[in-house]
């Protein structure tokens, strides 16, 4: 499949650059300041930024208030009853992510090497990589899925506390009904990942915009129609939303599927093609992807340590913490928008062996990331007491709830920078440093310390988000220390040169 004027593709600065001479050989480690590429204005690359990252951003935060909505009216369940749905979502997220984190990590592996093939030109290339991705979450899903509903109720039990857990019985089987019908979705939400990680490789984010906001929207109506009992349903409570979450990733699973349907768009799902496994593209994806599993399992297994250590708070302090958590998650949309800029124009530029180009673009999603993640800390702290009103109105979650906001406020600069340069990583294929980095910080300062603060000084929920706190900080500076060494660009070009082939050093030179 030729590239032509009738494929969907969304086009940058980087377009009409000619090919670099930033060979892996003569890139060297770089102090001195990159310049901007004559005939390049710095409006453009700014556009090149925006126009990945805001449907990103919309797309990230229409599905964060999803799952607002979903906190926030099973958080306003009258009485005992809404307390104890918080808490039992709470419970399902985490063993939800972790078994979703082989699917998460193969691809962030196919969006790395598919954006190398996109700064190439090679759209052949870059659909059986889609192919390849396709098929191996597919088996992934269906493992998982099974793994899954074999485990539910040691999951929960697990998340609570075991033997001493401080949260009811109740609660906890409210915990396994949720993600048991959480794990029905599973399959149609490993397609729409897939779909995803290919179309933010190619830098199309407008298409996962369309398709995730269409199942916010869904899941939003049948949470209202399925928790309360209207128009003739029943009053399920926590399953309704479950179940309606469910429906919302079967619509986008659909609509995902129509939009690469054919050769309409730069990647597409076309059964006129062969669907054998191919093990060099395989290989390729799950070099980048392990490390990338490595550091979503980390990072999952000290979320389990620190959920762990606030669930011994009891089901009041620990309802407050899910609502806290879920108001981070939203702030952290902004750094992971940038985060997708940064993934998709870096992987872009190494392919094409543009190392400049790289550099620069770096350097304005970092600032542009920077700016509005500082603006929506000072908003948190601000009008802290308001956004924890509304998901619950019990004064003792306000009250707890607004002193951990503060925290949140001043973590987003900090989280923004770690999000953007982890991105920009991956992007360059630079996984197995991030898996470090994140074992050693999640595990160590968010759930050693959570323990350390909660059980020993006692400082309550304020401790455990101290622990947060203290883990974006020494992530950050980890990320940063690897970025100015420049070995992910070296890692990056010396792939983009082996997948030229033989001809590699006659191509570089023609397209330059």
């Amino acid at each position: 499949m030729e590239e032509t004027k009738k494929t969907k593709i969304v086009r940058t600065t980087l377009d009409r650059l000619p090919y670099g001479d930033y060979t892996p050989e003569n890139v060297v480690e770089r102090k001195e300041k990159v310049a901007i590429p004559e005939g390049v204005r710095r409006r453009e690359l700014i556009r090149d930024v925006l126009v990945i990252a805001w449907p990103s951003l919309l797309e990230l935060v229409l599905a964060q208030l999803t799952s607002m909505a979903d906190q926030i009216m099973v958080g306003r369940i009258p009485g005992e009853a809404g307390v104890r749905a918080l808490s039992a979502v709470g419970l399902a997220l985490q063993p939800k992510f972790l078994l979703m984190i082989m699917v998460m990590a193969l691809n962030v592996g196919a969006t790395a090497v598919i954006a190398r093939y996109r700064g190439q030109k090679n759209r052949d290339k870059a659909n059986q990589v889609f192919r390849q991705a396709l098929m191996m979450n597919l088996v992934v899903g269906v493992i998982f899925l099974a793994l899954g509903r074999a485990t539910s109720s040691f999951l929960i039990r697990l998340m609570s506390g075991g033997k001493n857990a401080a949260i009811d019985e109740e609660t906890m089987q409210l915990g396994v009904s949720y993600l048991n019908i959480q794990l029905y979705g599973f399959i149609p939400l490993m397609f729409t990942f897939t779909i995803t990680a290919a179309l933010r490789g190619i830098g199309d984010s407008r298409v996962p915009m369309f398709y995730n906001t269409a199942a916010n929207v869904v899941n939003v109506i049948f949470n209202y129609i399925m928790i309360y009992g209207k128009f003739g349903c029943p009053a399920m409570g926590v399953e309704g939303a479950s179940w309606a979450t469910d429906i919302g990733q079967c619509v986008a699973c659909v609509i995902a599927v129509w939009s690469v349907w054919g050769e309409k768009r730069y990647v597409g799902i076309d059964f006129r093609r062969h669907y054998d496994f191919d093990a060099g593209i395989m290989k390729d994806i799950v070099r980048i992807g392990f490390p990338a599993m490595l550091e979503q399992a980390f990072m999952r297994t000290g979320a389990i340590i620190f959920t762990r250590a606030v669930s011994g708070l009891g089901t009041l302090l620990f309802a407050t913490h899910n609502v806290c958590l879920n108001i981070q998650a939203m702030s952290l949309m902004i750094g992971q928008a940038f985060a997708v800029s940064a993934t998709t124009l870096l992987g872009q530029s190494l392919g094409k062996f543009r190392y400049d180009m790289a550099v620069i673009y770096m350097r304005v999603t970092r600032i542009i990331g920077f700016c509005v993640a500082a603006g929506t800390g000072v908003l948190a702290i601000i009008f802290r007491e308001a956004i924890v009103g509304i998901y619950n109105t019990n004064p003792e979650v306000i009250a707890a709830g607004s002193a951990v906001l503060i925290l949140i406020g001043f973590v987003q600069p900090v989280q923004a920078e770690q999000l953007i340069i982890s991105g920009g990583l991956r992007g360059a294929g630079d996984t197995r440093y991030a898996a470090i980095a994140t074992a050693s910080t999640v595990l160590l300062c968010r759930g050693g310390l959570a323990l350390l603060t909660i059980r020993v000084f006692h400082w309550g929920l304020w401790g455990a988000w101290t622990a947060m706190l203290v883990d974006q900080s020494f992530r950050t500076l980890l990320m940063l220390l690897r970025y100015s060494t420049g070995k992910w660009a070296r890692m990056a070009l010396k792939h983009a040169k082996e997948s030229l082939g033989p001809d590699a050093e006659k191509i570089i030179r023609a397209e330059a």
